[in-house]
């Protein structure tokens, strides 16, 4: 009786995160560009699944629904860019996991607050050194550009890291309220996955 109900548990926890997995590949697609800004950097909302799940699972849940995102829009997409969707979702996993770390810490708004701005800190630092190291050599090599250290540090400075702190901001701002009114609906979810 005790592993029927556990079984039962996990299927419902995999069906929620498949769920908020689609839905945030739906978000995704849902983007804008923001001004003065390069235009292959867009805002969407893909991440407020992720964080739901990060609140009512584990962070681990959150993550997961991150790479479900990913996974589906690869798909979707063809083989489109692997270098952009790798790098969406460690963004991704640097903004969520840090909100559901604290959440699940202290409990409450203010560890969301916090949760929020420490994400959003680790997520512009994080791809803004990512960027400079990694991703754009990537993009280089693949699309045969050549990658000048000067080109590299104006698009950390100019694109990367700014995009990175108002989408967080964005986000944040989206986020707060929504988990205000959704506050009782998340513990009770937590109960009963519990």
């Amino acid at each position: 009786m005790q592993n029927t109900k556990r079984q039962s548990s996990n299927l419902l926890k995999l069906i929620i995160l498949a769920l908020l997995g689609t839905i945030s590949l739906v978000l995704f697609f849902l983007n804008f560009p923001l001004p003065l800004l390069p235009s292959y950097l867009k805002i969407d909302f893909s991440d407020v699944p992720a964080l739901m799940a990060g609140l009512i699972f584990s962070p681990i849940a959150g993550v997961i629904v991150v790479a479900v995102k990913n996974i589906l829009y690869l798909a979707v997409s063809g083989a489109g860019d692997p270098i952009g969707v790798a790098a969406n979702f460690i963004a991704g996993v640097m903004f969520v996991v840090p909100v559901s770390v604290l959440y699940h810490k202290f409990k409450g708004v203010k560890s969301i607050v916090s949760g929020l701005v420490a994400g959003t800190v680790i997520m512009a630092l994080g791809m803004s050194v990512l960027n400079y190291l990694f991703i754009l050599p990537a993009y280089g090599w693949f699309m045969g550009w050549e990658m000048t250290e000067q080109f590299k540090w104006f698009s950390v400075y100019a694109g990367v890291l700014p995009f990175n702190i108002i989408k967080g901001i964005v986000v944040g701002l989206l986020f707060v309220p929504l988990f205000v009114k959704m506050r009782t609906w998340i513990e009770q979810q937590q109960r009963k996955v519990a």
